[in-house]
């Protein structure tokens, strides 16, 4: 094989290897070696088929696979030999005009990592804003668990359903006075008002009194998610088996042992943990956001276009997405537009972040085990059917940058861990208002970047400013039974790990083999896009 190096231009690489034809006729001939004892053809005894006989059968075929596997150990020895570390997988050409026997020559174009400065991490100040459960704020939010978890009395006879009404009937979906599939209920309870069911369903309800059968038409809107009924008009012949009237909220024992715990002290215990565990992810993504500020600030250094385009490709896709969901989509679609240049600048600082993490931690033997990555990969496979987990586990198993997606988030956590262990941290007791506030504000990341979770863009004067819809306070009902299913016995009680508050992300960066160097995730909002630079 010849190589001859065509372009060396700052991360740009670019390359001309010729695969000679008497290379490709030895692989052929080896492989003619190995297979032709195996070949069974009418005339001869096994294993005597001629070997010229096999080669004008199967020659053709042979001879592309010979190929395919010279130019993959071409670009392996090419990448080994100059010692290459590809940002992405290299662009591979072969000449327009080659034929099966001849020389090939191929095109190869790649980008390479950087070489990282050696990070600068003595010296980093953070500030652990951390906030005190209250009685207090665990009194109101058994209180907005109590209204969440409404309890109903049958009401007077005669009574007609009205808003805030639990109404409980039997019913039967008809388009064109043909009853559809899934249509068709008994004894479903509708609180009137919530508006779970489609659109003017719950209002025609208003007025039912028990034992009354009354028909009803809706129309399923466009988006409907069963397309065979999106935009069609519809009746429901309805019989109301029920009407129940909502009590008034009350914290007490009766209110625990519903959602099957032992007392109202155990409920208190598990919204206590619930609280303070959400309250940990906010101080955690503060803190987070400081750390990558500061390592933004002392860093700067050229990073893979190709990995910046990758990207913002995943940021843009995103919010593309969330775009058609606004009140005016084509308003926030020319918003998006004029901040295009943002954004990508957003994508870089989360490139440059990525690296830096992953230099961070190959210096410092911070490292994924592969029980935590089996345990990745159990949890991510739980988003698929039974029959499907296991080809998602051989997929990633297989795919090397499909791993590295899947590690990158966790690794990046424990190299942020690493460096808040050698940070001179300082603590101050601020309300949840005042964390809140400081994460939302362009002071709050004032310094910095983020890698796996970055959320705030190191150039504030150019980045993007979107409010962040804050996360509520309030578990849901399931939270916490679940919770208490897990832990039935007071003593030992233990609250449902709450999810993270939004933490700045990084551009996903493997860290072995150096060279695989995948994109990470999309953004999960259109604010968090931004600030996750």
């Amino acid at each position: 094989m010849q190589t001859v190096e065509t372009l060396n231009e700052g991360l740009k690489r670019a390359y001309t290897l010729t695969i000679t034809a008497k290379d490709i006729e030895a692989r052929v001939d080896a492989e003619l070696k190995r297979v032709a004892p195996q070949i069974r053809m009418p005339g001869f005894r096994p294993g005597k088929v001629p070997a010229n006989l096999v080669r004008k059968m199967h020659g053709p075929a042979m001879m592309q696979e010979a190929l395919n596997t010279s130019v993959q150990d071409g670009i392996q020895s090419l990448i080994a030999e100059h010692g290459l570390r590809p940002a992405m997988q290299p662009s591979i050409a072969l000449a327009p005009d080659y034929e099966l026997g001849q020389d090939a020559e191929l095109t190869v174009e790649l980008e390479v990592l950087p070489d990282v400065p050696t990070p600068q991490i003595e010296g980093l100040k953070l500030e652990r804003l951390t906030v005190p459960v209250a009685d207090e704020a665990v009194d109101a939010q058994l209180m907005r668990f109590a209204e969440q978890q409404k309890r109903y009395d049958d009401a007077p006879e005669g009574h007609a359903a009205a808003t805030g009404d639990l109404v409980v009937m039997d019913f039967v979906g008809k388009v064109d006075g043909v009853a559809f599939d899934g249509g068709t209920g008994e004894d479903m309870s509708v609180e009137i008002g919530s508006g779970r069911l489609i659109p003017g369903f719950e209002d025609q309800v208003i007025g039912a009194v028990k034992g009354e059968e009354r028909q009803i038409a809706v129309t399923f809107p466009e988006d409907y998610a069963e397309k065979s009924l999106a935009g069609k008009a519809a009746t429901f012949d309805l019989t109301i088996k029920d009407v129940r009237l909502a009590k008034e909220a009350t914290v007490d024992d009766e209110l625990a042992t519903s959602l099957g715990l032992e007392s109202l002290e155990q409920l208190r215990g598990l919204l206590k943990g619930q609280i303070e565990q959400e309250h940990n992810g906010l101080t955690r993504t503060h803190m987070k956001r400081k750390l990558l500020d500061q390592l933004a600030a002392g860093h700067d250094f050229a990073v893979p276009p190709s990995m910046v385009e990758a990207e913002f490709s995943q940021i843009w896709q995103q919010l593309e997405h969330e775009a058609t969901h606004e009140a005016d989509p084509a308003a926030a679609l020319a918003e998006m537009e004029s901040e295009r240049d943002d954004y990508r600048k957003i994508a870089e600082r989360r490139v440059r972040l990525g690296l830096l993490l992953s230099e961070i931690g190959q210096a410092n033997g911070v490292e994924v085990t592969s029980q935590e990555m089996n345990r990745l990969i159990a949890q991510a496979a739980q988003q698929y059917s039974p029959e499907e987990r296991q080809r998602f586990i051989q997929y990633i198993q297989q795919e090397p940058m499909a791993a590295a997606q899947l590690r990158a988030p966790l690794y990046e956590d424990k190299v942020v861990d690493w460096l808040f262990e050698r940070a001179e941290i300082s603590d101050r007791d601020v309300t949840r208002e005042e964390l809140e506030a400081a994460i939302e504000s362009e002071d709050g990341f004032a310094t910095g970047t983020h890698v796996h979770d970055h959320d705030h863009d190191h150039d504030h004067d150019h980045k993007p400013k979107k409010k962040a819809a804050k996360k509520s306070a309030e578990p849901a009902a399931e939270e916490v039974t679940e919770a208490a299913s897990e832990a039935p016995n007071p003593k030992k009680a233990a609250a449902k790990k709450a999810k993270p508050a939004d933490e700045g992300e990084v551009a996903a960066v493997e860290v072995a083999p150096a060279e695989e160097a995948p994109a990470k995730k999309p953004a999960a909002r259109k604010k968090k896009a931004a600030d996750e630079a």
